[in-house]
Formats: C-alpha cells, sequence, structure tokens
C-alpha cells in the first residue's frame, strides 16, 4: 500500500518537473532504470538515495509526503497527532538519519 503511494508520488512528481525516468536517473547518478524501477515497484531507494531523489525534484522530504498517504491522512498530519514527547523521538530519528555515516 505505502510502496504503491511511494511509486505514484514519485512519478507524479517527476511528471511535473517535466523529465523523463531515464534522465532523472542520470541526473542523480544512477544507472539508466533506477527511477523506472522505483515507479513500477521494483526497487526502492535508500534514505541517501530519497534525499537525492528530493533534492533533483526541489522538494523537502515532508512535502515529498505532504500529499494524502494511502490512508488518507498527510505525514504532518500524522506528526501533529503525536505527543510532543513522540514528536521529540521522531526528530530525534530523523536527525541521526541525516548525520553522515
Amino acid at each position: 500500500m505505502y510502496e504503491e503511494f511511494f511509486s505514484r508520488r514519485l512519478a507524479q512528481l517527476r511528471a511535473q518537473k517535466g523529465v523523463s525516468a531515464r534522465e532523472m536517473s542520470l541526473a542523480i547518478g544512477q544507472n539508466s532504470s533506477y527511477i523506472n524501477r522505483i515507479e513500477n515497484q521494483r526497487a526502492f531507494p535508500s534514505m541517501q538515495g530519497f534525499f537525492y531523489i528530493c533534492e533533483y525534484l526541489g522538494v523537502t522530504p515532508g512535502a515529498f509526503f505532504a500529499a494524502s498517504d494511502p490512508a488518507g491522512e498527510g505525514l504532518g498530519q500524522k506528526l501533529s497527532r503525536l505527543t510532543p514527547q513522540r514528536r521529540a523521538l521522531v526528530e530525534a530519528l530523523v536527525d541521526q538519519l541525516l548525520t553522515p555515516p
């Protein structure tokens, strides 16, 4: 369910930018079929790959997920329902993911 959302959202944002899957793949330093495989749910990017995709598309990771998810609720809406303590845990996790190894 979420894999399908991710794939469709990527295709939507790429189409809005007006680039082919091949062009985008090569522009982010991947093989020519990389984006096509993601859009067809045959592969999914690493966290670092996801950040490259967002950078290329000119969107933040939050904006990537801002469209409704399969459950009809955007990521921002879900995060807003968390307690302050749980939001802090999510923020700490994101900070760790963004810290280079």
